[in-house]
């Protein structure tokens, strides 16, 4: 008897090189090649992207609702970090 090990994985898709990287699916696979197979037979059968990524999902590191405070309050005690304080000059049209 063989036992597989068999991880989550998480797929980020491409829909097309101007678009941003979307999250599409999380899926079980052995390993990283096989969920990247995976994704892509599900995914883009009908041409809808360009580009897979495939991560294990024990790799992802996320914040958690009890870090709601703290971790996402402004940093007012770092004025660089709000470039208010300067003029812009005139004719710039992209800063």
């Amino acid at each position: 008897l063989q036992v597989f090990h068999i991880n989550m994985h998480v797929a980020y898709m491409l829909p097309t090189p101007k678009q941003l990287r979307l999250p599409a699916c999380s899926l079980h696979a052995a390993d990283a090649e096989t969920a990247l197979l995976n994704a892509r037979d599900v995914y883009t059968r009908r041409s809808e992207g360009v580009n897979i990524w495939v991560v294990p999902a024990n790799a992802i590191t996320a914040s958690t609702p009890e870090d709601e405070g703290a971790f996402f309050e402004p940093s007012n005690d770092k004025p660089y970090r709000h470039p208010t304080f300067y003029k812009v000059p005139d004719g710039v049209k992209y800063l």
